[in-house]
């Protein structure tokens, strides 16, 4: 579920590859640069696409030119076209990097969705293949104690001692054990026949069923681990994507402005331009920071992130609108709604708060097809958690990072195939998806 086992058990090793910015250097770099706002109104939040070859892109080591550079290049023709071509150059790979890393991301995050959902089904076929088997199983059981009852009541009625003697010699503790019992009393046989052909049906669907529920499993455990595959290289896919994007913010509105310094032939100085890069800069901090302060006054409203004496909190304070389980497909939106629902639907409006259910580790954030922007949490032992529709620049978390019960992890949003704003909440044990409500009033918490 991790890029390496070994880099998840021991960060540090994350920082001495070399290759990439370790988790607590991409959360300084993203604290002054928005994470998702920036990605497009479908991919905005993508946290991690997988690319071929190394994880950043040269561009991201290139030396950019100074302001000084430009300055003096405005001095020579010669130098200034060689200037020009060569900070064009530095724009065209950045923009190229974001496109290209984009639309990696895109690609992984949709395997990733198909493999989840294809894993999921595959995880509910092999339980209700087990619930169907265990009480065909019961029904056998039944079916043959019943048998016997009857049984001794025909003797009562003058059965054959004979077969009576054998049929209750030793113990019989299941039902093969009456059956086969059973079969040999042919003059009891013959009186109570439905009975004992019932019995018969209830076995053998018994052992079809779980005999088929063994071939669900072994197929669910194989989809899981493609699924667990596919959202790391999903979420590497995102990291690059992000990488990109961060280095074009950081770097694209100066260099933009040094190519207009260098192309303009009026009196405009170089002081003007830089003038005019720190006040956009300080202009998308302020949008940034009331964008924030917004979401973070919604959050507040209402009792989600409230922790109990478990350890658990509830994820969003707001009402379930859809539950667990079988649904009737709706459509609308540009896409219909699944026929099975593994999550509940809380919904609280735009940018309402949503909060880790219990403490553990993000062990995936970013963008996940028809989920939209997403969160999973590994809570240990097996427990797991998912968050979906977050709004584009919505993450307060991102990969690797640690989070405690009720802490604010994003708001909600209409990301991915969602009717509108709300939080999908989901429940995992073992990596199957269980109902959230059951799960959580479990544990004291009620949804």
């Amino acid at each position: 579920m991790v890029p390496t086992k070994a880099a998840r058990e021991d960060p540090r090793r994350a920082e001495e590859c070399g290759c990439a910015p370790t988790p607590a250097e991409s959360r300084e770099l993203r604290a002054g640069v928005s994470r998702r706002t920036l990605l497009g109104a479908g991919t905005a939040g993508l946290v991690a696409p997988i690319v071929a070859g190394p994880l950043l892109p040269s561009a991201f080591a290139a030396t950019y030119p100074s302001w000084d550079d430009v300055q003096a290049a405005k001095a020579n023709e010669a130098t200034k076209a060689a200037e020009v071509q060569r900070i064009q150059g530095f724009i065209q790979s950045l923009t190229g990097e974001v496109a290209r890393t984009r639309t990696a991301a895109e690609q992984a995050a949709g395997a990733f969705y198909t493999a989840q959902q294809e894993y999921f089904e595959a995880a509910v076929r092999a339980d209700t293949l087990q619930s169907q088997a265990d009480a065909e199983a019961a029904n056998a059981t039944d079916a043959a104690n019943k048998a016997g009852r009857v049984a001794a009541q025909l003797y009562r009625d003058g059965g054959d001692q004979t077969s009576l003697e054998l049929f209750f010699s030793g113990s019989a503790a299941t039902a093969d054990d009456l059956l086969t019992r059973l079969g040999v009393m042919d003059k009891l046989l013959e009186r109570n026949q439905r009975v004992y052909a019932t019995a018969i049906t209830a076995r053998d669907a018994a052992q079809s069923l779980t005999d088929q529920a063994v071939v669900a499993r072994d197929e669910r455990d194989r989809l899981q681990a493609v699924a667990e595959q596919k959202m790391s290289e999903s979420q590497q896919a995102a990291d690059a994507a992000q990488a990109a994007l961060d280095a074009q913010t950081l770097n694209l509105g100066q260099l933009q402005a040094q190519l207009a310094a260098l192309q303009d032939t009026t009196a405009k100085t170089i002081a003007d331009y830089q003038a005019g890069v720190e006040a956009a800069r300080i202009a998308e901090e302020q949008r940034r920071a009331a964008e924030r302060a917004e979401a973070e006054r919604l959050a507040a409203a209402g009792n989600g992130g409230g922790v109990v004496s478990s350890g658990w909190a509830r994820p969003t304070s707001w009402r379930r609108t859809s539950d667990f389980g079988p649904r009737s497909s709706q459509c609308g939106n540009g896409y219909c709604s699944t026929s099975y629902h593994y999550g509940v639907d809380l919904s609280g409006g735009c940018s309402a708060g949503i909060y880790a259910a219990a403490a553990g580790t993000v062990v995936y954030a970013g963008y996940n097809g028809g989920y939209g922007n997403y969160i999973k949490i590994d809570h240990g032992g097996g427990i797991g958690t998912g968050y979906a529709h977050i709004r584009n620049g919505g993450f307060n978390v991102g990969y690797g990072q640690r989070v405690n019960a009720g802490d604010l992890i994003g708001s909600e949003g209409n990301t991915g195939n969602a009717f509108g704003c709300n939080l999908h909440f989901e429940a995992y044990v073992n990596g199957s998806p269980v109902n959230p409500i059951n799960f959580l009033a479990d544990r004291g918490v009620s949804i």
